[in-house]
């Protein structure tokens, strides 16, 4: 059962969320890290693709929250599915997102095109290759239909619109009671009035930035080990 749905876009903190909900006790939390880790969930998103519904109760199966994409974009239907649940839409600077959105797409598809990988890559770029097609309809969705995670991100005025939109459109939609509009850099009091919990005595996470994502890819690509930010392994 769903207790926490994220509906902000990556590379807004949503690594930082995912350790911080499990250490409130809302984990394990599904995140675009889950799929690194474990390569057979392309199957539970591909039939987004298709434009078919999903079955959340399968797709979550095991999760209390959910944070990232691919999991973010069907924030809508979450909070359908799971009307008990909280929604957390986590928001940065636009213009510093679209640059570390930028900075990860960049980075993907020269590693999905890359050959000659340790199996162990290999299995996990193979499955991201797969998930493709989901990826790219969320890009569409999210970026306009000419969009795909192969290509750059929307200049920078355009990007802001498509981010604003979507914080208006979630603003919106999910009843303020039920809603935490939230940046990262605001740490554990609003997050855990919000949901309830005692403020841990210790630092707020900060996770995977554009550093972390990219050492964890080279060591993807070199060694065939998926390095967690969240474990420091």
């Amino acid at each position: 059962m769903l207790n926490v749905i994220g509906a902000g876009f990556p590379r807004t903190g949503t690594s930082s969320m995912k350790a911080a909900l499990e250490r409130l006790g809302f984990g394990p939390c599904y995140h675009m890290f889950e799929i690194l880790t474990h390569p057979d969930h392309v199957d539970r998103w591909l039939p987004a693709a298709e434009g078919r519904a999903l079955d959340w109760d399968h797709v979550l199966a095991g999760y209390r929250s959910a944070m990232d994409w691919p999991a973010s974009h069907f924030w809508r239907e979450q909070a359908e599915a799971y009307p008990d649940a909280k929604v957390v839409l986590t928001v940065r600077d636009p213009a510093r997102w679209r640059t570390s959105m930028q900075a990860l797409i960049s980075n993907g598809p020269r590693m999905l095109a890359a050959t000659g990988l340790p199996p162990a890559a290999e299995e996990v770029l193979g499955g991201m290759r797969r998930l493709n097609p989901v990826l790219d309809m969320i890009g569409r969705a999210a970026f306009g239909p000419e969009f795909a995670m192969a290509h750059d991100m929307p200049p920078v005025e355009v990007a802001t619109e498509f981010f604003e939109l979507h914080t208006e459109t979630v603003r919106r939609t999910i009843a303020p009671e039920r809603l935490l509009v939230f940046d990262v850099r605001e740490g554990w009091e609003p997050l855990c009035a919000f949901l309830g919990a005692e403020v841990p005595d210790e630092p707020f996470p900060h996770l995977n930035d554009a550093d972390a994502m990219r050492a964890m890819l080279a060591r993807l690509t070199t060694e065939g080990v998926v390095s967690s930010p969240f474990t420091g392994g």
